[in-house]
């Protein structure tokens, strides 16, 4: 440890040689300048670019050399700019010291041309902000700590080099001319005033850092004090600061520090004090509220920053911390046995029995800001009594940082008369005159900020600045733009009104002003009273601000209950609507007041009273009443709570809470493991899955899925399940209850999703939809203006509910009888949708929908007339085919709604994603299907098979001449051929096969073509069947007969072989989405 200060010390002894040899330098005779010196604009902007970017240890030595073979005559200004930028980037002790030489060569070469312009740039670089800068700038709390910092990396480097700059003798009396600095005195004087002026401005403490960095690098050349506590004295020769002024400045710093130590201890008490009223309202509504907690984080972060510095400065100034008082037990917890805390009374004014409604309310019209901690006092007119009562009590920081202005001011006693002219001559002063808007300009910025303001934050930080700019042309100027805001913008008044109240409190001619104009504007509008329309803004503006000054305490108790009275003695006409709305504004505020609430309760018992004897209409009264009951309030007991036992919380939070596409499987174990053999365990069940609404509606799908899963466990739990639903359609059909439609919606919906996991089959479907159509009607026929009390013309909820149970299932009716029993419904459907009187565009666009997704070519129908034609023939057509309800079984239901479910589920890819496939489920299908073609097919295919035939023998024809001619020769030829060349429509194919049947007549006819006078002439001829040509044909005919057969027989080979490659396909797509087809043969 010795040798380390050992080091240090010689690093001092160093730099202290360095100094006064620069010194000596600095203060010699200049030099004599050489003959031949460089003057190209060329090298002096090299020079001026190399220093703009650093003047640091690096470029130090090409400057230098710069610096000695140029003239730099014509070029003093842009030097010193360009060396005031390049301080900027001086970091470290070494570039500090480089700049330093290179200023110091300067200053030899030019001399009183160049140092007193630069001392003045250098002054200007450490100026604190303007004040005005408070009431421009953008009141983002963040983008102040940016700029602050900014500020602090920027000031930094300069004040390290003003400070070298002093100690080597550039800034003191060389510079005398122009800074008023006696000769007698050392650059130490600049510096303290620099520093004053850092400090006494700066109203946040953001230019602690700067003293900080001060003391840690020039404490013991300024201060007297050493930063490593060394022991080692030096000779009053040997120092570069006088005596006197290390005293004066030690003892200015050494106040300013007992300032800081004062607010610590004060941020130290508001920090522990917002976390007792914190605590206190954890208690009180089990939560804290998030602006609340922000502004505890905010506070915490100043403490913790202004706690850092006060250590650091602690520890640099050998001065002691300030004790930090503890939080006692009382004071954190806030319960006292035996004495009423100050939370107490503060329960009393909020809440139901209170002033304010919630703590939110009563912290908007009471804490508002004091702004003798925001804004300097000479800004808010504070007598000197007043301040000196409030710096010894409230320790504020405005009155330390005064009281640190009037020791500083005792220095200046003892300066000579040139530091007048310092303060007169100062370039930030003149900068500022210069750069800083005018009050005007200011105002109108401000006021422009007002719409905005919809937040206490924003409403505070805008008083904040209108006080620097305070005055009485101010003050009129915001009166009038206040009043004369929009008049539909009524939400801005209680944020204007939290602006006059906290500006009053050192201004107070500003809330007499407004009491005054809005006195003014209700008697005029009195005076109106028959102007109804047109001043209905106004009066509702009015009545809001009295309101709102009211629970600020700035309308006196007279005034308001005067107005009240006003209202009272004519309570016709726009008073009802003027006395109901300040009732409602702050009615309750008065009538809990502890001056006014006599008072008012005696104006409410007229109200009550005057209420029954004169004639209002039923807006009036509805007025009436609320603004009474929103004052005073009836009493009401607290929200009693159902209590449920652990297991129906445990099944109500998996069903409503856990259950999810990825965890269906999961509350499905979860849900098996229940004792279901307990009678609670199994009534819970069933009324959760018999009251779908009771989860959210996306969560119907899962909870049908659910019930499929336990109906191979609990076969009976899912019968119950499907009975209570169809009575739950039912029910709600019977009585048509308008509360309970979105129950109606869920149970519907259920229903269909219980179709599409076969636990309901389509028979029961179409019984509801047709139950829906025809329930509550004369004999199940609807007809226009039969007027129903369970389903009204004007009623269309059964429509929703029929969209909605086709939309979940009605893609599955799309084959076979099922296809045609759902078009049979459709009829009727538009038949019933016919029957309703304007229906709403809603509706109607469900009912689109509905169409487009079952049948998109349907034509829907105009008129009742054609929908009434239509479902006529519908039911002759039905009753002429006869019911094909029984064609198909309950099985076969149940196998095509689980096929289209699993098409459904295709489709919606998100009931599929994330679960794991199921075990193989057993369908079945009827294979009669697949035996063979039906009578219609194979009809179908003999006519086909007999034109291909035809087609053939005409092709033969044609191809063929010259054994048609030994044909014609031979006179004979086939029957089957004769008819066929023919072409006579008339003949019967059979007729002819009977005739050539040799077993009829023991003869074989044949037709004999012969031609005469171009006319073809045809005779039969019978043959005996023991021919040789009876024998031949008959056994020609056999043959082509067999060859006809065997042709079928490929033919419908190759279909059956098509037919059994589509059934593997099908076979194997099922099981690879979990389902196992098997085939009943049932015979053909």
């Amino acid at each position: 440890m010795d040798g380390t200060r050992d080091i240090k010390d010689d690093e001092e002894a160093a730099k202290r040689a360095r100094r006064h040899a620069l010194k000596e330098l600095n203060m010699s005779p200049p030099e004599t300048r050489k003959a031949t010196l460089d003057s190209s604009l060329k090298r002096h902007t090299a020079l001026t670019k190399r220093a703009k970017l650093s003047i640091g240890l690096e470029n130090r030595d090409h400057i230098l050399k710069d610096i000695e073979t140029l003239t730099l005559e014509k070029y003093v200004e842009e030097i010193a700019t360009s060396l005031l930028e390049g301080l900027a980037k001086c970091k470290t002790d070494k570039d500090i010291w480089a700049a330093t030489e290179i200023i110091s060569a300067v200053h030899r070469r030019l001399g009183m041309s160049f140092t007193p312009k630069f001392v003045e740039m250098l002054a200007q670089a450490l100026s604190p902000p303007p004040r005005n800068a408070v009431t421009t700038q953008n009141v983002n709390l963040d983008l102040q700590e940016k700029e602050v910092a900014a500020r602090i990396t920027r000031q930094r480097p300069v004040l390290r080099v003003s400070c070298e700059l002093a100690l080597v003798g550039i800034i003191g009396k060389n510079s005398a001319s122009t800074s008023a600095i006696s000769e007698s005195k050392s650059g130490g004087e600049w510096i303290m005033k620099v520093t004053k002026d850092l400090l006494s401005h700066d109203t946040t403490l953001s230019s602690v850092p700067l003293l900080i960095t001060f003391i840690k690098g020039y404490g013991r050349q300024f201060l007297g004090i050493s930063a490593n506590n060394s022991t080692d004295e030096i000779p009053e020769s040997e120092e570069l600061v006088e005596k006197e002024v290390r005293d004066r400045f030690r003892k200015m710093c050494e106040g300013y520090y007992d300032s800081v130590a004062k607010l610590l201890v004060k941020e130290h008490k508001r920090l522990q004090e917002q976390d007792r009223r914190n605590h206190e309202a954890y208690i009180r509504s089990g939560e804290i509220f998030e602006d609340r907690q922000q502004a505890y984080e905010k506070m915490t972060k100043n403490y913790e920053k202004l706690l850092s510095n006060c250590q650091t400065l602690s520890e640099l100034l050998n001065q002691r911390m300030p004790p930090l008082p503890d939080a006692s037990k009382s004071d954190t917890i806030g319960i006292s046995s035996g004495e009423r805390q100050a939370g107490d009374e503060l329960d009393s004014n909020v809440g139901r029995g209170g002033q304010w409604e919630d703590d939110e309310e009563r912290k908007f019209y009471e804490d508002l800001i004091d702004l003798k901690d925001w804004v300097p006092r000479s800004f808010l007119n504070i007598p000197e009594g007043e301040a000196e009562t409030s710096s010894q009590t409230e320790g504020d920081t405005e009155a330390d940082i005064e009281r640190l202005m009037d020791m500083t001011r005792e220095v200046d006693e003892d300066t000579e008369d040139g530091d007048d002219e310092i303060r007169s001559a100062s370039p930030v002063t003149e900068v500022d005159a210069v750069v800083a808007p005018g009050p005007s300009q200011i105002l109108t910025g401000i006021l422009g900020k007002l719409p905005n303001a919809t937040s206490r934050d924003s409403i505070d930080e805008v008083a904040i600045e209108f006080m620097y700019i305070n005055s009485k042309a101010a003050r009129k100027r915001l009166v009038k733009f206040l009043l004369s805001s929009q008049k539909q913008r009524l939400d801005l008044i209680p944020y204007y009104g939290r602006l006059v109240a906290t500006i009053s409190k050192y201004a107070p001619g500003l809330a007499k002003e407004v009491l005054v104009a809005i006195e003014e504007e209700f008697r005029y509008l009195q005076r109106k009273r028959k102007v109804v329309k047109e001043l209905s803004t106004v009066r509702a503006r009015n009545t809001t601000w009295f309101s709102v000054l009211t629970k600020f305490h700035l309308v006196p108790p007279h005034i308001i209950l005067h107005l009240l009275r006003v209202f009272l003695d004519d309570l016709t006409g726009t008073n009802v609507d003027s006395l109901a709305a300040l009732l409602e504004g702050c009615g309750r505020f008065l009538l809990r007041g502890p001056d006014t609430g006599a008072k008012t309760a005696e104006m409410l018992e007229l109200m009550k009273r005057k209420q029954t004897l004169q004639k209002f209409d039923q807006r009036q009264i509805l007025l009436l009443e609320n603004a009474y009951y929103q004052c005073n309030p009836p009493e009401r007991g607290p929200i009693e709570h159902k209590q449920r036992s652990v297991t129906e919380q445990f099944i109500r939070h998996l069903l409503c809470d856990v259950l999810s596409r990825k965890t269906l499987d999961n509350v499905l174990k979860l849900l098996r493991k229940l004792h279901w053999e307990e009678h609670e365990t199994e009534r819970v069940l069933f009324k959760m899955f018999s009251k779908p609404w009771k989860v959210s509606y996306s969560s119907i799908t899962l909870v049908a899925m659910l019930a499929y899963d336990l109906q191979r466990y609990h076969s009976k739990f899912c019968v119950d399940i499907v009975d209570q639903i169809l009575e739950n359609v039912r029910h709600g059909m019977e009585q048509n209850i308008y509360k309970n439609n979105q129950k109606r919606v869920a149970t519907v919906k259920y229903l269909g999703e219980l179709y599409i996991y076969r636990l309901v089959n389509s028979r029961v479907i179409f019984d509801t939809l047709w139950s829906l159509v025809t329930f509550g009607h004369f004999e199940g026929r609807p007809l226009p203006g039969q007027i129903s009390p369970i389903d009204a013309p004007d009623d269309y909820f059964r429509i929703r509910l029929i969209c909605t149970l086709l939309d979940c299932c009605g893609m599955c009716f799309d084959r076979g009888s099922y296809k045609r029993k759902l078009d049979r419904f459709l009829t009727f459907f538009q038949l019933y949708i016919l029957t309703k009187t304007d229906i709403p565009m809603d509706v109607d666009f469900m009912i689109t929908d509905t169409m487009e997704q079952l049948r998109p070519k349907l034509v829907m129908y105009k008129t009742f007339e054609e929908a009434a034609a239509a479902v006529d023939e519908m039911f002759e057509n039905t009753k002429a085919d006869g019911d094909d309800s029984g064609d198909e079984s309950g099985d076969e239901d149940d196998n095509r709604s689980a096929v289209a479910g699993q098409e459904d589920q295709a489709v919606d890819d998100e009931q599929t994603e994330g679960r794991p496939t199921s075990p193989d489920h057993l369908v079945l299908l009827d294979a009669r299907e697949n035996l063979g073609p039906s009578e219609e097919e194979a009809a179908d295919f003999d006519k086909e098979f007999s034109k291909m035939l035809s087609d053939a023998a005409a092709d033969a024809k044609k191809v063929d001449r010259k054994a048609a001619m030994s044909a014609w020769d031979t006179g004979v030829t086939m029957t089957g051929g004769v008819v066929a060349r023919r072409g006579k429509k008339d003949v019967d194919r059979d007729d002819i096969e009977a005739n050539s049947d040799p077993n009829s007549s023991g003869v074989m006819r044949f037709a004999v073509l012969s031609k005469k006078a171009n006319k073809n002439l045809t005779r039969e001829l019978e043959i005996p069947t023991s021919s040789a040509l009876a024998a031949n044909t008959l056994s020609a005919q056999m043959q082509s007969k067999q060859e006809q057969e065997q042709l079928k027989r490929l033919v419908l080979d190759y279909e059956h072989r098509e037919e059994q490659a589509e059934m593997r396909a099908l076979e194997s797509s099922m099981r690879a989405q979990g389902i196992r087809l098997r085939y009943n043969n049932f015979g053909s």
